[in-house]
């Protein structure tokens, strides 16, 4: 229980530096935390794209913010739960990760591999998406129940989050509304544990 209310103070303090990047940019203040900025090269072009685009980038770069630090917080926890539960070759035991899960992620990674561009990770867990995740922790409720207070609302909130991930993913704009149900999926999702 102890490393448990550990972890959830680790994504936590996460979505607590995201608050403060946005307080820092919003009202141009230094409060000590650094804000990663643009390369000067990036700049160059940057500056060429149009000022609609670059506005509609800069809204939606902070719903990219979250479901990046979302998804990195949810795959971490995964990771450690299950490596505690199975050990190192936890992955390959289709006992704790279904067979679905692991064929799809293999086919992303050669895909990956057959085009050519640098592995996102050698990780194989970071090839998967919100569902997948949903899956990995239905299938192991039994080491995720001291955190999570409902299998079914865990299922519900990663469906609703791999649904919203996709116009972020794609370079489309978050509706009004979407950006809603993503401020309330993540609330849902921080109140799914104990």
């Amino acid at each position: 229980m102890p490393s448990n209310i550990l972890k959830l103070f680790g994504m936590s303090n996460q979505l607590i530096l995201h608050d403060l990047d946005k307080v820092q940019q919003k009202y141009d203040l230094n409060l000590g935390h650094k804000i990663e900025s643009s390369s000067a090269s990036d700049e160059t072009y940057y500056q060429q794209f149009d000022h609609q685009v670059r506005a509609k980038a800069k809204e939606m770069a902070k719903h990219y913010e979250t479901f990046y630090c979302l998804e990195v917080s949810i795959r971490t926890l995964i990771t450690e739960i299950l490596l505690e539960k199975a050990g190192v070759e936890w992955w390959s035991n289709e006992q704790i990760v279904p067979k679905v899960v692991q064929d799809g992620v293999a086919g992303r990674v050669q895909k990956e591999l057959d085009s050519g561009i640098s592995r996102r990770s050698y990780e194989r867990i970071d090839y998967t998406n919100f569902g997948e995740l949903g899956e990995i922790i239905k299938k192991n409720y039994d080491a995720f129940g001291s955190i999570f207070n409902s299998p079914k609302g865990v299922e519900r909130v990663l469906a609703n989050l791999n649904t919203l991930r996709g116009p972020i993913a794609h370079c489309s704009v978050l509706a009004e509304d979407e950006v809603m149900r993503l401020t309330i999926s993540v609330r849902d999702w921080f109140r799914l544990m104990n």
